[in-house]
């Protein structure tokens, strides 16, 4: 952990300086009408072509901190200046390099870019450091795909040279079949049992990205074409969880901000250069230029395409995931996280069954509502018990144990050991959504570190009224919410972070914004729990018919042994959820064991299958990695 650094640092160290730039902070985009257009297209590149811009932009003469690797790449995408990139290269290979697999894939790009444009000498200067240079592997599953796509594509660019050659002591033909090994590895697991790091924020790039050199790039056709069907599935998997292009719950990874500004991330930034239906957040994210470079050599299906920009017709999806990989004190290696998904045109619900998948930056469960434009806004509302443990931790990372709380907050995640966090799972959550029903019950055992529950209330709520009934009721946009506390609470201002200079680490100061800010509704008991009922405003004749209605509906629950809720829904099905049990719908128990890798109207696909089928009205399109082919058809009306 002590070389992951944020996204933001590290958007600082591959990109260079920011700038504003029309898209973040211009109108919100309008897909086109016709998608089966040239128009499309034309529009994907231009936006592409917006990125490259901006970088080159940012250059200031005189400034070589304003001449980084984001903008080398952008002059080579662009065939700009080679005489002037060659020279630069050159300097900045000439000193120590760091960040380890983040430096592994911008130089990858660079080399690939400029290998008809790089002076003899800047070509062996980056050959050279990775030689001298030895970038650490990491741990988790976004390291790997990176670390191992570019050591897999530069052994492609060197396939001769001998071990010497090389910073692990390997030679080409060594390193080239590790890395081909390990890359199909993770797409088989990734197209059998799920993916790890699923729904993640910012950590779509670092998949998304080496999939785009690989089809791009990759001389191999093997490995080109899994590349691009991969590709296919991250924005396919992108596409049917967002709202509007914003990317929602749940996730496995995700960040303090992003949990609350939902916008605010880099899939934003993949939606938009994708899909052009939301802004881009500012700098691109940061990453979105190493896609930018590459991005004329991909075509988004139209299928994915169609399925991002259509929210007509409600839909229910249910996907298999599973957790990050377990290091100790477990023996199961990667448990399977069942997540539910369901999409109306003003709101989505999105959520996992609970307990830990990452430790660290877990969203399990949110409502997102739909708003005209998501930037500044904080559109959800979930609750979430702040878990912290150093056994845990240890449970998923390998470093020594003797400080991980405490470097955390040094390493860009100063949430992690608060009693306030809205971030993270707990081994003490259950979890089960039912359409627009969510139930999640807490049985906290006495002693454990911060035994309270946080629910997560925004500053942009309105008519938030406290009804005797025990409900809260609440309105975002065009979604009215009900939100039902189980046992005692009381409200507390959400402190907000501020990053403080420092020399060493990351340092952080805590923000109270007030009663400006958002709130914590903080019930501070073991036995816990927090139902949540979401409905579009135009489902009732006003927000009274609509508390009425739920105050309506039948509710019973007991918290004094093992929580306990028996709801019936305001879509009229018999809910029973106990925790440590099997959910009930209607008196029949949710059997996980018989959920599918993907199922619903747009994804689906069987467990161990290899083989995902998109589907938007007769479009469809087949990803088979058994037979590594790629299938188009319109389905017959």
């Amino acid at each position: 952990m002590k070389r992951i650094l944020s996204l933001l640092s590290l958007c600082a160290v591959l990109a260079g300086p920011a700038l504003a730039q029309p898209s973040a902070t211009g109108p919100m985009p309008v897909p086109p009408a016709d998608y089966t257009t040239d128009a499309r297209r034309i529009a994907y590149v231009a936006r592409a072509n917006e990125v490259l811009q901006w970088y080159v932009d940012s250059i200031k003469p005189g400034d070589p901190a304003t001449f980084a690797a984001g903008q080398i790449a952008v002059k080579l995408a662009r065939r700009e200046d080679a005489a002037a990139v060659s020279a630069r290269v050159v300097e900045l290979m000439s000193v120590p390099q760091s960040q380890d697999m983040f430096w592994m894939f911008p130089w990858t790009a660079i080399s690939y870019l400029g290998r008809d444009q790089l002076t003899p000498e800047a070509k062996a200067a980056i050959r050279d450091a990775w030689r001298t240079y030895f970038p650490m592997r990491g741990d988790t599953e976004n390291h790997w795909a990176m670390y191992y796509a570019s050591l897999y594509l530069m052994t492609e660019l060197y396939p001769n040279d001998p071990a010497a050659g090389w910073f692990n002591g390997k030679s080409s033909a060594e390193n080239n079949a590790e890395a081909r090994a390990y890359l199909i590895h993770w797409m088989d697991l990734a197209t059998t049992i799920g993916q790890g790091e699923f729904n993640p924020t910012h950590y779509i790039g670092e998949y998304a990205i080496p999939m785009l050199y690989l089809a791009t790039w990759a001389r191999d056709p093997e490995m080109k074409i899994r590349g691009h069907m991969k590709l296919d599935w991250l924005l396919a998997d992108l596409a049917e969880n967002t709202l509007n292009g914003v990317l929602r719950g749940p996730n496995a990874r995700t960040d303090d901000t992003s949990v609350i500004q939902r916008w605010m991330a880099l899939s934003s930034y993949f939606s938009w250069q994708c899909f052009g239906n939301t802004p881009p957040p500012p700098s691109y994210g940061g990453f979105g230029v190493w896609f930018a470079v590459a991005a004329a050599n991909y075509e988004v299906p139209e299928v994915v395409f169609r399925l991002a920009n259509d929210r007509s017709q409600d839909y229910l999806q249910h996907d298999l995931k599973r957790s990050r990989r377990r290091w100790r004190y477990s023996d199961v290696l990667m448990a399977p996280v069942y997540k539910t998904n369901y999409m109306r045109h003003d709101y989505a619900v999105g959520s996992y069954q609970g307990g830990m998948a990452d430790p660290i930056q877990t969203h399990v469960w949110d409502v997102t509502w739909a708003v005209p434009d998501p930037r500044g806004v904080h559109n959800t509302m979930f609750s979430a018990h702040p878990y912290a443990s150093a056994q845990v931790m240890q449970t998923y990372f390998t470093e020594l144990p003797d400080h991980m709380l405490e470097l955390l907050a040094a390493q860009g995640k100063p949430s992690y050991d608060v009693p306030d966090k809205i971030l993270g799972g707990s081994p003490y959550e259950r979890v089960f959504q039912d359409l627009d029903t969510v139930v999640a019950l807490y049985d906290i055992p006495a002693g454990t570190r911060y035994p309270r529950v946080n629910g997560f209330f925004s500053k942009d709520l309105a008519n938030v009224t406290e009804d005797k009934s025990g409900w809260i009721f609440a309105q975002g946009g065009s979604t009215y919410l009900a939100y039902r506390p189980l046992a005692a609470f009381h409200w507390e201002h959400l402190l907000g972070y501020k990053q403080l200079p420092s020399t060493v680490g990351y340092k952080w100061e805590r923000v109270d914004r007030g009663d400006k800010g958002d709130k914590l509704l903080v019930s501070p008991h073991l036995k816990n729990g927090t139902i949540v009922q979401a409905a579009s405003a135009g489902e009732f004749k006003d927000f009274a018919a609509f508390q009425a209605a739920i105050v309506a509906l039948p509710l019973e629950f007991k918290m004094d042994s093992v929580p306990t809720v028996k709801l019936k829904t305001l879509r009229g099905h018999e809910i029973t959820c106990t925790f440590g049990e099997a959910p009930q719908v209607d008196g029949k128990k949710i059997d996980y064991s018989k959920w599918k890798l993907f199922e619903g109207p747009h994804l689906n696909a069987e467990k161990d299958s290899r083989k995902l089928t998109i589907t938007h009205g007769r479009l469809e399109r087949v990803l088979d990695f058994n037979t590594l082919t790629i299938t188009d058809r319109v389905r017959p009306e």
